[in-house]
């Protein structure tokens, strides 16, 4: 069940969560951790970032030019043998003294490793929420023993216009350079249309209209790494907005309340 703190944070405007930020090094990428640190602001206050590796190894070397940027503290792990890996050890460990602490209300655990399914199992026991970022790869076990998990190739950075040179700077950079092969896109899954629609079913009520705040929660309950994202909608308002086909939108605005809320049910 997906924590009440987790679903109010969704629901308000201001971070209501203070959060626990571990950082798998040789499970995650640096270029996404801009995006994930964002995305940690969404739900709550990041209090604590710490980031587990071995940092004299050159598989490293992408971290060390952000953990100063981003305020994140580095904990050195030497790989004791050869194919144990004590990183995971010293992550599981902290993560363990920092949750006796009983000073946070959840965890953000970024990894696309399995190993760590029972320390997210094991904080959701506490009553503490558990954020999961890991990518496309992260096996099933994990995803589902986060309350929340999202996919970081849905936070990768995008090339913004105003830092794409201009038409005449690329004229000449292409004349001077040989053709490069356009990198393959990533393709968009397939949309999950009959568990969207069996969701809605499950959270409207006895007229067929859900609130979009009560329908996300449950697609979350039912699902942790679902994300509009994935299919190409910033928010999943716009997912709704969009699919016509599936979904009828009205704007209400509920007794004592100026603004307008979005419902919605099944065409």
């Amino acid at each position: 069940m997906v924590s009440p703190r987790l679903i109010a944070k969704i629901e308000s405007e201001e971070p209501t969560l203070r959060l626990a930020v571990l950082i798998d090094a040789d499970n995650a990428q640096a270029a996404v951790i801009e995006g994930i640190l964002a995305e940690i602001a969404r739900f709550g206050e990041a209090t604590v970032k710490r980031i587990y590796g071995d940092f004299t190894s050159p598989n490293s070397a992408s971290w060390k030019k952000v953990l100063q940027k981003y305020a994140i503290k580095p904990v050195q792990q030497f790989a004791y043998t050869t194919g144990k890996n004590a990183t995971d050890s010293t992550l599981i460990i902290d993560a363990m003294d920092l949750l006796y602490t009983r000073k946070f209300d959840g965890f953000c655990l970024v990894t696309s490793d399995s190993d760590f399914t029972g320390l997210a199992t094991r904080i959701r026991e506490e009553g503490l929420t558990v954020l999961g970022f890991g990518e496309q790869k992260t096996p099933d076990a994990f995803r589902n023993a986060c309350h929340k998990f999202i996919l970081t190739e849905v936070l990768r950075p995008t090339v913004n216009e105003v830092d794409k040179p201009s038409s005449s700077a690329k004229a000449e950079s292409t004349a001077a350079a040989p053709a490069k092969a356009a990198e393959p896109s990533r393709p968009e899954p397939e949309f999950p249309r009959q568990f969207v629609l069996d969701a809605l079913e499950q959270s409207s009520d006895e007229n067929g209209w859900a609130h979009l705040g009560t329908f996300g929660s449950y697609l979350t309950k039912l699902q942790p790494d679902f994300d509009s994202r994935v299919y190409g909608f910033k928010k999943l308002s716009d997912l709704v907005k969009a699919k016509t086909n599936l979904f009828v939108t009205e704007e209400r605005t509920p007794p004592g309340q100026t603004l307008k809320q979005l419902y919605i049910r099944a065409r």
